[in-house]
This record gives C-alpha cells, structure tokens and sequence, in this order.
C-alpha cells in the first residue's frame, strides 16, 4: 500500500468503481471520506463512469423520480429505481436543464424565488448554486443552461435568462462558488418571447442551443453556439431548404 501511493490509489484504481461502491469506501476512514470526496476525484470518476456503455435515464413523473439503467442502447426496464430528491419538493416542480457527466442541473420552481440546483442522483451528492439573481420566474422555455470543464479542471454551469426582451449570461464556478456576466450577442432578438431556447448540447468543447421563432417570420430557426474554452458566443444559421421536384432528388 505505501509502495502504490495515494494517488495511484485514488486517481487511478479507487476512480474506476462504480458510485455506490466509492460512496461505501467512504465510510473506510476520515482520510478516505475526504480523499473520494475532493473536486478532482469527482471530476476524475465522473469522466471515467461517462465513458461506460451503461448510462443512466432519469425522468420526472408527478409524484415520483425514476432511474432506469440503458445498457448497449436498450431501456432496462427490471432496473428501475425510485429515488428521493435532497429538497423536500414535489417532482411536479421541477425543471431539468441540462447533464454532464453524471450530474443533473435542475431548477426548483417556488412561489417567491426560484433555485438552481447540481445534483448527482448516484452519489447523492447535491449542492444550491443560485443567488439574488434567481428571483425572476424560470420559464420552459425562458431558460436554459449547459455545464463543462474548463482547461483549469473548474466545472462551470452556463445559465441564460430570457427575461424582458434581453438575454443575460452568467457562468457558475464550482471552484470559486461565485458567478459571473458574460457578454451575449450584441443586436439579437433571440430574448423575445417569440423565441423558444432548447437545452444546450455539449459537443467538442462547445455547448449548442437551437433557438426557434414560430411567430415572426414563422420557421425561422438559429444556432447559438458557445465556446466554452473563450467563454464567447456565435450564430451558425441553418441553411436555406431549395425546393425541388421529388425525381431530382437524391441523398449520397
């Protein structure tokens, strides 16, 4: 054990179990709880248990929240799980915005403010990120929000708000536990409420959102791409559809 050293032990054996294994190691020692608990051991295993051809579906029904395992593609269904949210609140009042690597970003909708939450359903991990900021009204289709890793292993949570014709970005640090403004696209009209926001998509260190206007001029249809490595914005339009008769046409 002294010869292999913690950090083999931890970085590169202990990291490679599953959750509910390393939540039981937990319980081993002090040093062991504080060593499994650390952000980069998180970051590490939660990297690792991505990678895995099981994945995990969690959905919100009415009066319960449901895991179900898909293994190679296939729903198992013998699987499923009912698990138990941190705050004592309906799942009726939740929003989900967005998952990274095994852990949720969800909104929790209340009367008087409404709160952001990163919640690990394995581990049980859970930890409230939102602020004053937080007290206008989280709509479907208002927000939306996107999770990463930056090159300094920090996770950030992307949250955009549509709120009175204006877009506002604001980017969560998980190291530094505070937030900070971005500045969006400059001329966009993509904080009307004619525009509907998706969740975001990451993909090759950029996070997408399709934002559709189904009023005026109906159909229209944009891109919003983030980069997360210089935390600016950008539009990717989609391309025009040519009409053309049925027997010209041909996929290759």
């Amino acid at each position: 054990m002294e010869r292999i050293g913690d950090d083999m032990m931890f970085e590169e054996i202990l990291s490679r179990l599953p959750a509910k294994v390393v939540c039981q190691f937990k319980c081993v020692c002090k040093q062991w709880c504080y060593e499994l608990s650390t952000p980069k051991f998180v970051l590490i295993h939660t990297r690792r248990v991505s990678n895995l051809l099981q994945k995990k579906l969690l959905s919100l029904n009415e009066n319960t929240i449901v895991v179900d395992d898909i293994v190679y593609g296939n729903l198992e269904v013998d699987t499923r799980k009912v698990v138990t949210f941190p705050y004592d609140v309906e799942p009726s009042f939740l929003i989900i915005i967005g998952s990274f690597n095994g852990l949720i970003l969800l909104c929790i909708r209340r009367t008087d403010a409404n709160e952001l939450v990163l919640w690990n359903p394995t581990t049980r991990w859970f930890k409230l990120i939102s602020d004053d900021y937080f007290s206008h009204y989280f709509g479907r289709h208002d927000d939306t929000g996107g999770m990463y890793v930056d090159e300094h292993n920090d996770l950030k949570v992307l949250h955009i708000n549509c709120f009175a014709g204006a877009v506002t970005a604001r980017v969560y640090s998980r190291h530094n536990d505070s937030w900070r403004k971005l500045s969006f696209l400059k001329g966009c009209l993509f904080g009307s409420s004619f525009y509907s926001w998706s969740h975001g998509i990451y993909s090759g260190k950029t996070i997408y959102f399709t934002v559709s206007n189904y009023w005026i001029p109906p159909g229209e249809c944009n891109i919003v791409a983030f980069d997360v490595i210089s935390e600016s914005f950008s539009i990717l339009r989609f391309p025009e559809r040519i009409q053309a008769p049925w027997h010209c046409c041909s996929i290759f």
